[in-house]
């Protein structure tokens, strides 16, 4: 259907996992100083920490809701969109060579629903380089 989508959004995937395990923390928390602004406290599985400065109340959740963690299990579950797209459009080309009408059309059908999921997730990344319009959903 799309191999370039396919491979720029694993591209934009990789990336993403790049950054966020440069953070060097697994997790980031929100705390509340006793006169009310918030800060982060970062931390890794080593038990080591790391409290920030003081922040805006928005800024604090807003970077602890997109820690590395949740950016990773994120990107996991994007890529096994990914692998179950490649895999239906094996099964879709086998069941070309086979000849064989139900199993095309059923692989057919699961590939066109993932490939809806796979567009919807690369819209998020539209901001990007690479990049195409007639990718949107």
């Amino acid at each position: 259907m799309s191999d370039k989508l396919v491979q720029w959004l694993g591209e934009q995937l990789n990336e993403d996992e790049r950054t966020a395990r440069a953070v060097g923390y697994d997790r980031i928390e929100t705390g509340e100083y006793l006169w009310g602004s918030r800060y982060l406290i970062l931390r890794r599985e080593d038990g080591e920490s790391k409290v920030t400065t003081e922040l805006s109340d928005e800024l604090a959740l807003h970077i602890s809701k997109w820690d590395p963690d949740r950016v990773l299990r994120e990107i996991d579950a994007k890529r096994q969109t990914l692998a179950q797209f490649k895999a239906a459009e094996g099964r879709t080309d086998q069941a070309m060579r086979d000849n064989d009408t139900a199993a095309y059309r059923a692989a057919r059908a699961e590939a066109t629903a993932l490939h809806a999921v796979i567009r919807r997730d690369a819209a998020v990344y539209a901001n990007r380089p690479g990049y195409r319009d007639y990718w949107r959903p």
